[in-house]
C-alpha cells in the first residue's frame, strides 16, 4: 500500500487511521458490488471462490489478495516517488567488480544465512525483513478459515443459511484484516493503520464468535465439532487481543 499523502503531517494514530479506513471499507463495498459476478448477493462471495479455486487455501489466500486489492485502490502512489528513487541509482550499482566488493564469500553466506534465520523466526515476524508467514496469529487464523470452509462445503446448499454465510464470511475477514495491517509494516508514521487494521480482525472474531453461538443448537454442527471451533477461534481471538496490545506498546514507545 503507499501512503504518501500522509508522509507529511503529523503522525496519526489508530483512531484517525481508523476513521479514514472506515471510508475506504465503504467505497470497496461499492466497487466490489461493482465488479463482482453477483452483484445482488444471491451466491455468498465464499462459495463464489470455493467454486473457482483450487482447494480451501486457495480460496483463502484468493479472498485475502482481492481484500488487500480493493482497499489498495484507495491509496493513490505518487509515481514522482518512483522516479526519484530511480534517478538516484545506477545500472553499476548493483553490479561490482571482484576486486572492489569489500567481502568475501564466506562472509557473504554467513550474512545470508543469518537474514534467513530471521526470516523464520517469529521474533522477526515484525521486522523490516520479517513475514506475515512467520506471525503465529495470522497463521492460525488461516488454517481456521480454510478449515471452516470445508465445514461450509460439506454442508448441503438446501441448508445454507444467514448464520452459516456470516460464520464463514467473518472467519474469513479475520486473517484479511490481520495480512491488512501487516502489510502497512511497523513505521512509526504507518504504525497506527496497522493497530487499525489488525482491530478490525479482532472485531471480526468477536462477531464470528457470535456467529458460531448461533449455529450452536443447530443441525449443522455436532457438539465436537462446536467445541473445537470454538476453543480454537477463541484462543485466535484473545492473541489478537494481545498482538494489538504489543503494537500500541510499540506506536506509544515511539511517540515518547
Amino acid at each position: 500500500m503507499s501512503f504518501h499523502d500522509f508522509d507529511d503531517g503529523p503522525i496519526w494514530n489508530e483512531f484517525q487511521w481508523e476513521s479514514h479506513l472506515n471510508e475506504i471499507e465503504k467505497r470497496s463495498e461499492q466497487l466490489r458490488r461493482f465488479i463482482t459476478s453477483d452483484p445482488n448477493g444471491n451466491t455468498p462471495r465464499w462459495l463464489i471462490l470455493l467454486q473457482e479455486s483450487i482447494d480451501e487455501l486457495d480460496a483463502v489466500e484468493t479472498f485475502i489478495e482481492e481484500e488487500l486489492l480493493l482497499d489498495d485502490a484507495y491509496f493513490p502512489e505518487d509515481e514522482d516517488d518512483w522516479e526519484d528513487d530511480e534517478d538516484e541509482w545506477d545500472d553499476d550499482d548493483f553490479f561490482f567488480l571482484d576486486e572492489d566488493f569489500p567481502f568475501d564469500q564466506d562472509d557473504v553466506d554467513d550474512y545470508e544465512s543469518g537474514e534467513s534465520w530471521k526470516e523464520l523466526s517469529e521474533d522477526y515476524s515484525m521486522d523490516e525483513f520479517g513475514s506475515i508467514e512467520n506471525l503465529s496469529v495470522y497463521k492460525e487464523s488461516r488454517n481456521f478459515a480454510v478449515d471452516v470452509l470445508k465445514w461450509g462445503e460439506s454442508i448441503n446448499p438446501h441448508y445454507q443459511s444467514k448464520p452459516v454465510h456470516d460464520f464463514v464470511s467473518n472467519t474469513l475477514i479475520i486473517s484479511a484484516k490481520l495480512a491488512g495491517g501487516y502489510s502497512f509494516g511497523f513505521d512509526l508514521d504507518v504504525l497506527g493503520g496497522n493497530i487499525a487494521y489488525t482491530k478490525k480482525a479482532l472485531y471480526s472474531a468477536n462477531e464470528a464468535l457470535l456467529n458460531l453461538q448461533r449455529l450452536k443448537n443447530g443441525k449443522l454442527l455436532d457438539s465436537e465439532l462446536y467445541f473445537e471451533f470454538h476453543n480454537r477461534l477463541f484462543e485466535i481471538r484473545n492473541n489478537i487481543g494481545v498482538y494489538v496490545q504489543e503494537l500500541r506498546d510499540r506506536f506509544n514507545t515511539g511517540m515518547d
